[in-house]
């Protein structure tokens, strides 16, 4: 790579590295390993193409569907349904909503990876469900039909325990 577009490419690794990982960690339930392996394959696969990447409308979308496409291919690959046991959080940051956060990751890591997927861009990122679609390869019915389905698979899990939780 050139150097001024090496330049450029470190910026954007350097200001997208912390909002990638939230979302991978989001992706990953709680995994710190499995999101920062995401996001070093995701910046590995941005750096591949990032002539192209640099050029495009959003190279931040680029590389957030990149995230995203790279832990649903993860997820397809396992032949395992294999889990750690006994998984502490690594030092959850102490605050009012500690439990509440540890609460709501375990139930993401029940779903799904596609329903996870599907809740992360909505609702975490913020993304429209056309935005969400194409980042997914799915139609827009299917991604409110998938986010319906998956917020409710949450709402059982958490069932009256959630409202504990919650600072008043």
């Amino acid at each position: 790579m050139k150097s001024a577009q090496e330049d450029e490419y470190l910026e954007f690794v350097a200001e997208r590295a912390k909002p990638l990982y939230r979302s991978a960690y989001v992706l990953a339930a709680g995994d710190t390993h499995l999101a920062e392996d995401l996001v070093q394959e995701t910046f590995s696969r941005v750096y591949v193409h990032w002539k192209r990447v640099a050029r495009a409308d959003s190279p931040a979308a680029y590389a957030q569907t990149v995230l995203v496409r790279t832990f649903l291919s993860l997820r397809r690959r396992r032949s395992t349904g294999e889990r750690p046991i006994g998984n502490l959080p690594d030092g959850a940051a102490p605050g009012p909503d500690t439990a509440l956060r540890l609460t709501l990751l375990d139930a993401l890591a029940q779903l799904p990876p596609r329903d996870r997927a599907v809740l992360l861009l909505r609702y975490w990122e913020d993304r429209s469900i056309e935005e969400t679609a194409k980042m997914l390869k799915l139609s827009s019915s299917a991604v409110r039909s998938q986010g319906t389905r998956a917020l409710g698979r949450v709402r059982a899990l958490l069932g009256d325990s959630l409202s504990d939780l919650v600072p008043h």
